[in-house]
């Protein structure tokens, strides 16, 4: 009988703990979609902040595939306007040698109200620069063509304040286990289709 009952509070116990492991498990899962969805003042949003959709992406600015979706962004934008947040997010590839001073570069003219304008630019001339070795004086042709302060904006882009904005945004995409890019989430969800984008949002707004 003794033993029966040893046996019974080691199974309850077991059960217990397993029942405590995907709870904890679900919770966290449940964190990770909430956070994120959240925006933080460090992020540049297209339409408001306070919409309840939201999508985020995490972008290279030296990475092709972002400079081809950046347009069906700009179509999301213009199509839905303020009914979406629209959040844009570093995440520089390690292989892309450009992608870190190109996303301080973009921080740099954001300071200047510029940002959308020079990552449109830089993305636009992404073959110009991507290969670069001086591609710093690329960024600041591109600053002078957008009326910037040129001695701003070499200030800001070498500034700690603008790089820690592009490494706390890829440290986050880390955390949200973004391992190429473009990477959307949707409402806090991943996103694998990104073509489906327009479909989904509007599902998004039909049933929130």
């Amino acid at each position: 009988m003794k033993q029966f009952l040893i046996w019974t509070s080691l199974i309850v116990a077991a059960a217990f703990a397993i029942w405590n492991m995907t709870k904890l498990a679900t919770t966290s899962n449940q964190a990770t979609v909430a956070e994120a969805k959240e925006i933080s003042e460090s992020d540049w949003v297209k339409g408001s902040r306070a919409a309840k959709v939201v999508l985020v992406e995490y972008s290279d600015l030296q990475c092709p595939a972002c400079a081809y979706y950046a347009q069906t962004v700009e179509s999301l934008a213009q199509e839905f306007g303020d009914q979406i947040a629209i959040v844009y997010r570093h995440f520089p590839l390690p292989q892309h040698k450009n992608a870190r001073l190109a996303a301080y570069a973009a921080e740099a003219a954001g300071r200047q109200g510029k940002f959308w304008e020079m990552i449109n630019r830089i993305f636009l001339n992404q073959k110009e620069w991507a290969s670069e070795e001086n591609a710093l004086s690329l960024f600041t042709d591109y600053a002078e063509k957008l009326n910037l302060n040129l001695e701003i904006f070499q200030t800001d882009l070498d500034s700690p304040n603008v790089k820690e904005v592009v490494e706390n945004q890829y440290a986050s995409g880390i955390r949200f286990k973004v391992n190429g890019t473009p990477t959307f989430f949707l409402n806090g969800e991943k996103i694998s289709k990104p073509n489906e984008l327009p479909d989904l949002i509007r599902q998004k707004l039909t049933n929130p």
